[in-house]
């Protein structure tokens, strides 16, 4: 197992060729800070499409769906599918006030609304998610799957080489050389998944009645109990949509893509594509992990799936393919969160200290503080083996410090009675709220599926 061949290192350094020809011939000038953080305000709705579909789809997704889907079934894909209906609405209803105000950054809307306070509170939050979560959790990830090929390589050099070639070239191409590669990545992705669903499937005969015989009937449910220990149906109705809110519509690592889009229909329509392939997971990596109940039941936990299905199914060339899709996604996530984080750093905290600086400074700042945060990102990556599951990790992380961002966000949108004080007041009170429940939870005291609980907070934030 875990064996590569001679094609495989072929299709894996012609994708690495041209992931690095794409990077140069992007990064060739010097960008400015507008272009390393936005790329000039130019992306059209294709690329904006991709990149966010790439961006989002990343290594974490790519184990953490069919390991979910292996240990607690189908439902999972609902996080999919309600990130559909969040992109829509925000097409309509939040992209144009997003550019309309010529945002470089998410935060800084707060700021126009409320005052300074409530922008750097949302602006912190983010950071500290970008790397923890998205940065942290991606570079984990690529490295658990890279060791079941090379497993003679330590997890933290295997995280340490993949930090630094992603934070080099975002370093140097800024927003430009992120949303092109993510556009070549998703491709790649979309392709490389495609081929190992077929494959698992191929094992059944490509007999979807020969699955749903193999695999318990509680794994083929998209709708679980109310007592469900995974995703009951009513987290999966308050819960879900106040996450993908945050994630798709708060969420610089996200966002940037649309504040960098050339006009408010490109960034509209490239919502829009996103929101299409968001409907694939489910077929191409949620189906999978499902179907490997019955072909690896044997294993210790679900991350592992992914790995274990292309070493064991793949034939030579496709495991190549398959892992070029892998580095797609790691370097997507990645790339996509530690740009967006310096530009978070650098506008947010940086350029309001030090006004007089020109667009050069702020670039070279910029590329310094993504080469910074690279350096935490891989140092907290390891610790993630301790928990449980990826998945499980990220989701309940977002479900605890996300929703009282997204109650100011939405009431600051949409009620225009509400003032800075009661705003700020209201945050600190939910996320005081949050940290005593998740503490309590911790000690057996509380009960509660964190997802519910995303709909609990978001409703006491509101009250306060």
């Amino acid at each position: 197992m875990g064996a590569l061949h001679t094609l495989d290192y072929v299709v894996l350094a012609a994708y690495l060729l041209v992931l690095v020809v794409v990077c140069a011939r992007v990064a060739r000038r010097s960008p400015d800070a507008d272009d390393l953080f936005l790329a000039g305000r130019s992306l059209g709705a294709g690329v904006v499409g991709l990149s966010l579909f790439a961006s989002n789809i990343s290594s974490t997704t790519l184990i953490g769906l069919p390991g979910a889907a292996w240990s607690s079934g189908i439902a999972v894909a609902n996080y999919e599918w309600m990130a559909a209906l969040v992109l829509l609405f925000s097409a309509l209803f939040v992209v144009p006030k997003l550019l309309g105000n010529r945002l470089t950054t998410v935060p800084e809307l707060l700021e126009r609304r409320f005052d300074p306070r409530l922008r750097t509170y949302l602006s912190a939050v983010s950071v500290f998610l970008s790397i923890v979560l998205d940065t942290a959790g991606s570079l984990y990830a690529g490295a658990i799957v890279l060791k079941v090929f090379f497993p003679m390589l330590p997890l933290g050099l295997t995280i340490a080489t993949i930090a630094v070639f992603a934070g080099l070239y975002t370093a140097a191409g800024g927003l430009r050389a992120v949303v092109y590669t993510d556009a070549l990545q998703a491709i790649v992705l979309l392709a490389g998944s495609a081929v190992l669903a077929t494959l698992v499937f191929a094992e059944f005969d490509y007999s979807w009645q020969r699955v749903v015989e193999a695999v318990p009937p509680d794994h083929m449910s998209l709708i679980r109990p109310l007592d469900d220990p995974d995703l009951p149906w009513l987290g999966t109705l308050v819960g879900l949509p106040v996450l993908g809110f945050f994630y798709w519509t708060m969420n610089q690592y996200v966002s940037q893509r649309l504040l960098g889009a050339r006009s408010v229909d490109a960034a509209g329509w490239g919502a829009v594509l996103a929101a299409v392939l968001k409907l694939l997971p489910l077929f191409l990596m949620v189906m999978p992990g499902a179907m490997a109940v019955a072909l690896l039941p044997d294993l210790q936990r679900g991350d592992e799936v992914f790995a274990r299905l292309l070493a064991e199914y793949a034939p030579v060339g496709v495991a190549g393919l398959v892992l070029a899709g892998l580095l797609a996604a790691i370097m997507s996530s990645v790339d996509s969160a530690l740009n967006s984080a310096s530009t978070l750093v650098t506008v947010d905290f940086v350029q309001p200290r030090r006004p007089g600086l020109d667009a050069r400074a702020l670039a070279r700042i910029g590329r310094g503080v993504t080469l910074l945060l690279m350096v935490l990102a891989a140092l907290w990556a390891p610790m993630i083996d301790r928990f449980p599951g990826l998945f499980a990790y990220l989701q309940q992380t977002f479900a605890y410090v996300t929703p009282p961002l997204v109650a100011v966000f939405v009431m600051g949108l949409w009620w225009k009675r509400l003032s800075a004080g009661p705003a700020l007041r209201a945050l600190v009170t939910g996320h005081v709220a949050s940290a005593a429940w998740f503490v309590a939870t911790q000690l057996g005291w509380l009960d509660l599926h964190f997802t519910i609980v995303a709909g609990v907070l978001l409703a006491l934030t509101v009250l306060a």
